[in-house]
């Protein structure tokens, strides 16, 4: 009992942080779309909490491009350009394709960590061969490659590297989703990360770099030029 007490004054004392991860769920699951007013009443309601702790979430939703703010308008769901999302995927690739080189030089990856992350891959495909809706499907897949592309980047040991990943994970998860539903093909989208896995086993830094932009679609579909 105590301890529930002391998780919910932990999550009070941090209300903010509970407000920011709220309207991030909200906008990848679709319930807040882009262009759409993020009203301070309603979401105070929905959380039963003031209105103080939504307005600082939004200002550092704000900072973070997440949000627009108008003035005498209002707060929205801010709309990523075709460039914005390129630009996610280059500062990605750049890092990544470092994060690549330094676990096959060091060899930093086991074998149980390949396996690892052929069982993440499983699960994607399970996920997309399953009767849930594809909305639900696509998400699901999202968190899944995610949590992938994370294994990869502590295994490196790079913080430095993976701190500046981390701090672009909202818009990694935008982007990657915007170009998984380019295709609609969440089956592919998850088998592309086989090649990732075997490029990184054989140790081919070419392949590696290949696998990786090819498993981005915009990519390989000519759409980023």
């Amino acid at each position: 009992m105590l301890a529930d007490v002391q998780a919910y004054l932990s999550r009070r004392e941090n209300l903010n942080s509970v407000v920011v991860d709220y309207i991030k769920e909200a906008i990848l699951s679709g319930e807040y779309k882009v262009g759409d007013h993020i009203n301070e009443s309603e979401v105070a309601n929905k959380l039963g909490i003031s209105r103080a702790p939504i307005r600082e979430a939004i200002r550092e939703l704000e900072n973070d491009g997440i949000l627009t703010t108008l003035p005498r308008k209002g707060t929205y769901v801010t709309e990523y350009s075709l460039d914005d999302i390129k630009e996610v995927f280059d500062i990605r690739l750049l890092l990544e394709n470092n994060i690549n080189k330094i676990l096959i030089y060091e060899n930093k990856l086991t074998e149980d960590d390949f396996n690892h992350l052929e069982q993440i891959v499983k699960d994607m495909v399970s996920i997309a061969e399953s009767s849930i809706d594809d909305n639900k499907k696509s998400l699901l897949i999202n968190k899944k490659d995610m949590d992938f592309h994370r294994f990869i980047w502590k295994k490196s040991g790079s913080q430095r590297r993976v701190k500046i990943l981390e701090s672009m994970f909202f818009q990694l998860r935008i982007a990657m989703l915007y170009d998984m539903l380019k295709t609609g093909d969440l089956i592919m989208s998850a088998t592309d990360h086989y090649e990732i896995i075997e490029s990184l086993r054989s140790k081919d830094i070419d392949r590696c770099k290949n696998a990786l932009r090819g498993h981005i679609i915009s990519y390989k579909d000519g759409i980023f030029k």
